[in-house]
């Protein structure tokens, strides 16, 4: 009990913030992102977001760490810093467009893109395998201006990884490898910025040593999927994902 309230959560909270960070962690396991969407998507239940933006940033580098031994000798390293190049370049661009337009008009226009495209993509009207170097610059830039403007950017790369020719088991490696350098990235920039502190890490090693688990279960569930069923698992994670943060923008929850 002394633990619970040093953590300040009842023994039920810690329980469903336990269940969800599970979850999150399988989906990450598998597909190699996804972990903030679904734990952020559950938690807003729970806690308000000014809790749940730090505690996440600390689980999203600690699973990075976790999935190293399943991922390192499968990371695509030029498509990698190509997005990175991208993002350089499209942060700053997100973050003036955050002047001009709404946050949640843009978060609600990228959930809907993301629900029409992922559908083409499923119904199989883009057969082409895309290997552009510019291409992937390009959307690097759209990751790191749609980042600024609404926190999906990761979506977008997701979304250009299944028309790429790139194996699932590299797309993994190469979105779990990109998202642990912008999200340590973050993590220190927060860290410094005041966002994150001791208290916040205390908070979190709870909920980290429930990572490894998930993780082994989601890699254990990859392991034995096909190259089609890896697609669709992620196009349907894509679209759910953006129906759920539809939902939170229009009932503002």
């Amino acid at each position: 009990m002394i633990l619970l309230d040093y953590l300040n959560f009842s023994l039920f909270e810690l329980f469903l913030i336990s269940l969800i960070i599970l979850v999150a962690s399988i989906i990450r396991g598998f597909n190699g992102f996804g972990f903030s969407a679904t734990s952020v998507s559950g938690l807003a239940f729970i806690l308000p977001a000014i809790e749940i933006v730090p505690i996440i940033l600390i689980l999203e580098v600690a699973i990075s760490i976790f999935m190293v031994p399943y991922i390192w000798n499968k990371i695509n390293w030029k498509f990698v810093f190509q997005i990175l190049i991208g993002i350089a370049i499209g942060s700053p661009i997100g973050l003036y467009l955050l002047k001009i337009f709404s946050p949640n008009l843009t978060h609600l226009l990228i959930c809907i893109i993301i629900i029409f495209f992922s559908i083409l993509l499923m119904k199989g009207y883009s057969n082409k395998k895309i290997d552009n170097n510019f291409i992937k610059i390009l959307t690097g830039i759209i990751s790191g201006a749609l980042n600024g403007l609404s926190t999906l950017g990761g979506l977008p790369v997701a979304l250009f990884l299944l028309i790429t020719s790139m194996q699932p088991i590299f797309i993994r490696g190469s979105l779990a490898a990109l998202f642990f350098i912008t999200d340590t990235y973050a993590f220190f920039l927060s860290y410094f910025g005041g966002i994150v502190d001791m208290t916040t890490l205390y908070r979190s090693i709870p909920l980290i040593v429930i990572l490894p688990l998930g993780v082994f279960i989601g890699n254990k569930f990859f392991v034995k999927s096909r190259e089609e069923t890896y697609r669709k698992v992620v196009f349907y994670f894509l679209i759910t994902i953006s129906v759920i943060g539809i939902f939170r923008i229009l009932y503002n929850f």
